[in-house]
Formats: structure tokens, sequence, C-alpha cells
């Protein structure tokens, strides 16, 4: 067996730490790429590896309108940048350069040994994305919906979408309420809107409320009748 030199020995830690070292600046450098990046015509970049950032959560043919009847079921699934979801931690909202995506999916029933309920197929029906870029955009976020293609053009202002999310966005107009690990953080933390309190009101149960950190509505003063 060959013996190694002590001064090669030596050298082992610190070739280990400098790899080390790499492997986490590669780490910072993709994390920090994940902010929205724009064509020369002002179009957003698809955010490619969104698949590969922190999942949120996932709904089931939601829908915010009550008349709206689609002839088929769909998952939404929501992804967020791991700084933006970081800096959520520490603060409870969302930092500059936030990049939220809400990749829509097909459901279906049937195939392999599966016999009961829905579950996500493989067609794509749909792609936003959620961009707060404050210095770019005149009411700090902006939507964005892809077609298959690589870049996006802003949808724009006059949407429903953008009056919708300020009215009823629990968190910095976003949807937080709709993102299970999230929502108690943001109660904790004291960064939910008044909107979206004035939305959930005084049906709010005490477990939820719990939930929030927001207290229960004093009950009315009760005048006492004259002696």
């Amino acid at each position: 067996m060959k013996t190694l030199h002590p001064m090669q020995v030596l050298r082992i830690p610190v070739v280990i730490a400098m790899l080390l070292g790499v492997s986490g600046l590669s780490a910072q450098t993709r994390e920090e790429d994940t902010g929205p990046t724009y064509t020369d015509q002002g179009e957003l970049n698809l955010p490619e590896h969104y698949r590969e950032w922190v999942y949120l959560s996932s709904g089931f043919d939601m829908s915010y309108n009550p008349m709206m009847r689609m002839g088929h079921h769909m998952f939404d699934n929501v992804f967020v940048d791991p700084r933006a979801y970081r800096r959520f931690q520490e603060t409870g909202t969302w930092p500059d350069k936030t990049v939220l995506v809400m990749e829509v999916r097909g459901a279906t029933g049937k195939g392999s040994i599966n016999r009961l309920g829905q579950y996500q197929s493989t067609e794509q029906m749909g792609l936003e994305v959620h961009v707060k870029d404050e210095g770019r955009f005149p009411g700090r976020w902006a939507f964005f919906g892809f077609d298959g293609g690589k870049s996006a053009q802003m949808i724009p202002a006059t949407a429903g979408c953008y009056t919708c999310h300020q009215a009823h966005g629990a968190v910095d107009t976003t949807f937080v309420q709709f993102y299970p690990t999230l929502i108690p953080l943001a109660g904790a933390l004291g960064t939910l809107s008044k909107n979206y309190l004035k939305d959930e009101g005084s049906s709010v149960s005490t477990e939820r409320r719990a939930i929030l950190g927001t207290p229960a509505p004093h009950p009315p003063a009760v005048t006492p009748p004259p002696n």
C-alpha cells in the first residue's frame, strides 16, 4: 500500500474545504440568478428552472368566480424563488425581485392502478408568472402569461387580476392565504393585509384566528337599562 507523504495528508482538508466553498458559491450564484430577467423588448424571460424552486401549494379546480364552470378538472401548482422564500421566512412579506410561478396542469383519473380521485397529468394547460419589480412597474407587481414561448409580454395593468389581488391578497397583494405554510407565519409577524382580514370577517373560527394570530372581535357594548 502506498503511504502518503505528511505534506499530502495536510493538503487533503484544504482541498476538501476549497471544493465545499466552490459548491456553496455555485449554489448561492444560482439562487441569485433566480430574479426576473427581460428581453430587449421588455418581455419577461421564462424562469426555466422554476420546478427546482420552493413549492408552496397546489389547488384543484379553484375559481374566484362562482359562475365559472369548466368542462374539465385541473390542478395549479405554485413555486417561488428560494431567495424570496427565505426573506419571507424572516419578514413575513416578499422582497423586491420576487418571482412566483403558477403552473396549471390537467387532471385525470384514469391511468395505471388508480381507481378513485384525480392526479396531475403531463399536460400543461398554462403558466402564469407574478413578478415584484419596484423599479420597473408602477404598481410594483406585474403578471405575465406564458403560452409555450420563452418570453411573455406583461398582462395589462387594467386586467382584473390586478384589482382582485389588491382587494383580496393576504400579503402584499399576493394570495398567501392559499399557502398553508406561509399564512400562519404572516399572521405571527403581523403582515396580513386589512383587506384580507376584512374578507375573513367575524365568521373565522377560533382555531383559524389562532393560526392567523388575530384576536377575536369584541362583542358590542350593552347599555344597561335605566333604573
